[in-house]
């Protein structure tokens, strides 16, 4: 398994939270309660869309897929870490390293060209809503959606055939709980060159350029609302709009701060708090945020719920003409 330096490595130990015994068991249920909401929350998003028609528009159709993404990308980090809070010596087999980093890069990055598809959804009809049939059709839809997981794809195999044809040897200690960029690469034995090159090349072209497109439509849009001569339209044209910068602000907000902190300023133990918070607790608030005081999905709720307790049947709005 593991032995003097000159020992190939075949399996990592995650610490995890292990210097915190007294929170383990605590720390497992809030986190298992956290999954949960996560999922069901995302997974009334994606029942919603696909059985209301009045949610058949192209930024439902984001936000369904934005949805699958995040359960995806939180399965890949959280079952694996309740395991480990209930061992009292949590391990990983190389080969299941590489997957957990492939998943969670592909994953990560899919939701963000997906942020970056509805920032564009939103100027669109906010900045252009006269051709805004035209810009977002089914067929440009589904391409930017097509491109966001080709992107994730990409960025995971860049990011783990980087790391994992280096070699490992001798130290085998993870200070984290989950196979991570940095937390693997401070273990290799020799040059982390092309590792950190992979990194540079995903951080600029699958995260930097996103969020610099996503910045130009809130330029453009901020300028639009700023345009509208009242300030009941000033609103009006805002609430369409608030719900995905919430969530961007999460999301960017988030991982900045759990991943381009200055290593000065850093430490094992802050790192995994700061991520613990961008890959856990944020993706709990992105149901509710596209939910909460959105009358559309509130609607759709209120429908299904009556088409599946039998009460008698509220008149649906006509349906969204997507095409």
């Amino acid at each position: 398994m593991v032995g003097d330096n000159g020992t190939a490595v075949t399996e990592f130990i995650l610490l995890g939270f292990s210097g915190f015994h007294s929170l383990q068991g605590p720390l497992f249920w809030g986190v298992l309660c956290i999954y949960l909401v996560t999922l069901l929350g995302n997974s009334l998003i994606i029942v919603l869309t696909l059985a209301d028609p009045v949610l058949h528009s192209p930024m439902y159709f984001f936000l369904c897929h934005f949805s699958l993404v995040e359960i995806l990308y939180t399965t890949t980090v959280v079952p694996r870490m309740l395991v480990d809070l209930l061992s009292s010596h949590p391990t990983i087999l190389l080969a299941s390293c590489f997957t957990q980093l492939y998943f969670f890069s592909c994953f990560g990055v899919t939701e963000c060209c997906l942020l970056t598809a509805m920032a564009y959804d939103r100027y669109a009809a906010i900045c252009r809503p006269l051709h805004y049939t035209t810009l977002m059709n089914q067929g440009a839809c589904n391409s930017m959606v097509g491109a966001s997981y080709l992107m994730g794809v990409i960025t995971g195999t860049i990011h783990s055939l980087c790391i994992f044809t280096l070699p490992f040897h001798g130290a085998n200690t993870i200070h984290h709980y989950m196979c991570d960029v940095m937390p693997v690469l401070r273990l290799v034995t020799a040059s982390t060159f092309w590792g950190e090159v992979g990194k540079l090349i995903i951080t600029i072209f699958f995260i930097v350029t996103p969020f610099l497109l996503i910045m130009a439509s809130y330029a453009c849009i901020l300028a639009t609302i700023l345009g509208v001569a009242t300030s009941q339209g000033r609103r009006k044209v805002f609430s369409t709009w608030s719900s995905h910068l919430f969530v961007v602000i999460l999301f960017f907000g988030s991982a900045t701060v759990a991943y381009l902190r200055p290593e000065s300023d850093s430490s094992l133990d802050t790192d995994q708090i700061y991520a613990f918070f961008y890959t856990v607790v944020t993706l709990m608030f992105n149901p509710f945020v596209y939910t909460l005081r959105n009358k559309e999905v509130t609607g759709a709720i209120r429908r299904l719920t009556h088409r599946f307790l039998g009460s008698p049947r509220l008149p649906s709005p006509l349906p969204s003409s997507w095409s």
